[in-house]
Protein backbone atom coordinates (compact mmCIF):
# COMPACT_ATOMS: atom_id res chain seq x y z
CA UNK A 1 0.00 0.00 0.00
CA UNK A 2 2.92 2.44 0.99
CA UNK A 3 4.34 1.70 -2.36
CA UNK A 4 1.33 2.28 -4.29
CA UNK A 5 1.00 5.62 -2.61
CA UNK A 6 3.99 6.99 -2.86
CA UNK A 7 4.39 5.35 -6.89
CA UNK A 8 0.94 7.09 -7.68
CA UNK A 9 1.76 10.39 -5.91
CA UNK A 10 5.58 10.72 -8.00
CA UNK A 11 4.14 9.76 -11.22
CA UNK A 12 0.68 11.91 -10.84
CA UNK A 13 2.69 15.00 -9.92
CA UNK A 14 6.01 14.78 -12.29
CA UNK A 15 4.06 16.92 -14.95
CA UNK A 16 4.22 19.33 -12.04
CA UNK A 17 7.73 18.72 -10.63
CA UNK A 18 9.35 18.88 -13.96
CA UNK A 19 8.24 22.66 -15.39
CA UNK A 20 10.49 24.66 -13.00
CA UNK A 21 13.47 22.77 -13.73
CA UNK A 22 13.44 23.13 -17.55
CA UNK A 23 12.51 27.02 -16.73
CA UNK A 24 15.96 27.21 -15.25
CA UNK A 25 17.72 25.07 -18.57
CA UNK A 26 15.78 27.41 -21.01
CA UNK A 27 14.99 30.86 -19.02
CA UNK A 28 17.05 34.15 -19.97
CA UNK A 29 15.00 36.40 -21.69
CA UNK A 30 12.41 39.19 -21.06
CA UNK A 31 10.54 39.44 -17.49
CA UNK A 32 7.18 38.76 -16.85
CA UNK A 33 6.93 42.08 -15.05
CA UNK A 34 9.16 43.73 -17.68
CA UNK A 35 11.33 45.33 -15.09
CA UNK A 36 8.27 46.90 -13.19
CA UNK A 37 8.78 47.84 -9.32
CA UNK A 38 5.75 48.06 -7.14
CA UNK A 39 6.87 49.84 -3.20
CA UNK A 40 10.43 50.08 -4.53
CA UNK A 41 11.09 46.68 -5.19
CA UNK A 42 10.65 44.30 -8.60
CA UNK A 43 7.28 42.97 -8.68
CA UNK A 44 8.66 39.33 -9.74
CA UNK A 45 12.35 39.85 -10.87
CA UNK A 46 14.78 38.89 -13.33
CA UNK A 47 14.36 34.99 -12.56
CA UNK A 48 10.57 35.06 -14.25
CA UNK A 49 10.65 34.69 -17.57
CA UNK A 50 8.09 34.67 -20.30
CA UNK A 51 10.92 32.17 -22.06
CA UNK A 52 11.10 30.00 -18.60
CA UNK A 53 7.20 29.92 -18.48
CA UNK A 54 6.76 28.66 -21.57
CA UNK A 55 9.46 25.67 -21.66
CA UNK A 56 8.29 25.07 -18.51
CA UNK A 57 4.58 24.54 -19.08
CA UNK A 58 5.63 22.95 -22.29
CA UNK A 59 8.08 20.63 -20.84
CA UNK A 60 5.84 19.08 -17.93
CA UNK A 61 2.80 18.55 -20.72
CA UNK A 62 5.09 17.10 -23.08
CA UNK A 63 5.83 14.67 -19.99
CA UNK A 64 2.24 13.99 -19.34
CA UNK A 65 2.13 12.59 -22.85
CA UNK A 66 4.72 10.72 -23.09
CA UNK A 67 3.93 9.72 -19.19
CA UNK A 68 0.27 8.11 -20.85
CA UNK A 69 2.19 6.34 -23.42
CA UNK A 70 5.00 4.58 -20.70
CA UNK A 71 1.84 4.12 -17.77
CA UNK A 72 1.00 0.49 -19.22
CA UNK A 73 4.57 -0.72 -18.87
CA UNK A 74 5.33 0.96 -15.68
CA UNK A 75 2.15 -0.12 -14.00
CA UNK A 76 3.04 -3.87 -14.73
CA UNK A 77 6.61 -3.39 -13.56
CA UNK A 78 5.56 -2.10 -10.33
CA UNK A 79 2.37 -3.66 -9.58
CA UNK A 80 0.60 -0.55 -9.28
CA UNK A 81 -1.78 0.81 -11.41
CA UNK A 82 -0.52 4.64 -12.54
CA UNK A 83 -2.35 7.35 -13.68
CA UNK A 84 -2.84 8.40 -16.79
CA UNK A 85 -3.20 12.53 -18.02
CA UNK A 86 -6.03 14.06 -19.91
CA UNK A 87 -4.53 16.61 -21.76
CA UNK A 88 -6.20 19.15 -19.67
CA UNK A 89 -4.66 17.73 -16.46
CA UNK A 90 -1.11 17.42 -17.73
CA UNK A 91 -1.64 21.33 -18.81
CA UNK A 92 -2.68 22.13 -15.64
CA UNK A 93 -0.15 20.46 -13.47
CA UNK A 94 2.28 22.30 -15.71
CA UNK A 95 0.83 25.62 -15.87
CA UNK A 96 -0.30 25.53 -12.57
CA UNK A 97 3.33 24.68 -11.39
CA UNK A 98 4.75 27.80 -12.82
CA UNK A 99 2.08 29.78 -11.88
CA UNK A 100 2.43 28.95 -8.11
CA UNK A 101 6.12 29.70 -8.58
CA UNK A 102 5.51 32.87 -10.18
CA UNK A 103 3.21 33.61 -6.71
CA UNK A 104 5.59 32.85 -4.77
CA UNK A 105 8.06 35.30 -6.48
CA UNK A 106 5.52 37.87 -6.29
CA UNK A 107 4.95 36.98 -2.45
CA UNK A 108 9.14 37.21 -1.63
CA UNK A 109 9.43 40.65 -3.55
CA UNK A 110 6.47 41.99 -1.27
CA UNK A 111 8.32 40.71 1.93
CA UNK A 112 11.20 42.01 1.19
CA UNK A 113 13.59 38.90 0.09
CA UNK A 114 15.51 39.60 -2.99
CA UNK A 115 16.13 36.87 -5.67
CA UNK A 116 17.22 33.68 -4.23
CA UNK A 117 16.30 34.51 -0.54
CA UNK A 118 15.26 31.31 1.13
CA UNK A 119 11.61 31.32 2.24
CA UNK A 120 10.76 27.83 4.06
CA UNK A 121 7.67 26.25 3.52
CA UNK A 122 6.71 28.20 0.27
CA UNK A 123 9.87 27.45 -1.87
CA UNK A 124 9.18 24.15 -1.19
CA UNK A 125 5.22 23.93 -2.07
CA UNK A 126 4.31 26.96 -3.86
CA UNK A 127 4.60 24.89 -7.26
CA UNK A 128 2.16 21.82 -5.57
CA UNK A 129 -0.39 24.26 -4.98
CA UNK A 130 -0.57 26.25 -7.87
CA UNK A 131 -0.27 22.68 -9.95
CA UNK A 132 -3.52 21.47 -8.05
CA UNK A 133 -5.26 24.08 -8.03
CA UNK A 134 -4.88 24.20 -11.70
CA UNK A 135 -5.52 20.78 -12.30
CA UNK A 136 -8.49 20.35 -10.56
CA UNK A 137 -10.20 23.38 -12.37
CA UNK A 138 -8.91 22.17 -15.90
CA UNK A 139 -9.57 18.50 -14.74
CA UNK A 140 -11.98 17.49 -11.91
CA UNK A 141 -13.18 14.32 -12.36
CA UNK A 142 -9.85 13.32 -12.94
CA UNK A 143 -7.97 15.04 -10.06
CA UNK A 144 -10.67 13.84 -7.47
CA UNK A 145 -10.11 10.47 -9.12
CA UNK A 146 -6.16 10.63 -8.67
CA UNK A 147 -5.56 12.50 -6.05
CA UNK A 148 -7.18 11.00 -2.71
CA UNK A 149 -6.37 12.51 0.90
CA UNK A 150 -3.58 9.74 1.05
CA UNK A 151 -2.20 10.57 -2.34
CA UNK A 152 -2.39 14.20 -1.34
CA UNK A 153 -0.75 13.65 2.47
CA UNK A 154 2.60 12.06 0.29
CA UNK A 155 2.78 14.63 -2.23
CA UNK A 156 2.57 17.01 0.55
CA UNK A 157 5.65 14.95 2.99
CA UNK A 158 7.53 13.74 -0.78
CA UNK A 159 8.02 17.41 -2.28
CA UNK A 160 10.02 19.75 0.11
CA UNK A 161 12.19 16.27 -0.02
CA UNK A 162 12.83 15.79 -3.53
CA UNK A 163 12.73 19.91 -3.42
CA UNK A 164 16.09 20.02 -1.26
CA UNK A 165 17.48 17.21 -3.60
CA UNK A 166 16.99 18.52 -6.56
CA UNK A 167 17.59 22.37 -5.98
CA UNK A 168 21.48 20.71 -4.08
CA UNK A 169 21.94 18.78 -7.04
CA UNK A 170 21.69 21.63 -9.11
CA UNK A 171 23.54 24.10 -7.38
CA UNK A 172 26.56 21.38 -7.29
CA UNK A 173 26.12 21.14 -11.59
CA UNK A 174 26.41 25.10 -11.71
CA UNK A 175 23.01 25.47 -12.85
CA UNK A 176 21.59 27.56 -9.60
CA UNK A 177 23.70 30.50 -7.22
CA UNK A 178 21.49 29.14 -4.31
CA UNK A 179 21.16 25.29 -2.72
CA UNK A 180 17.37 26.15 -1.76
Amino acid sequence: MVVSLVATAFWAMLPAYVPNNAAVLAGGGRPIDGGRTWGGRRVLGDGKTWRGTAAGTLAGTLLAVVLNAAAPAASGALGVSLPTFPLAAGFGLALGAMLGDIGASFIKRRSGRERGAAFPGLDQLDFVVGALALAFVAAPGWFAATFSLPVLAVVLVMTPVLHVVTNVGAYLLGLKNEPW
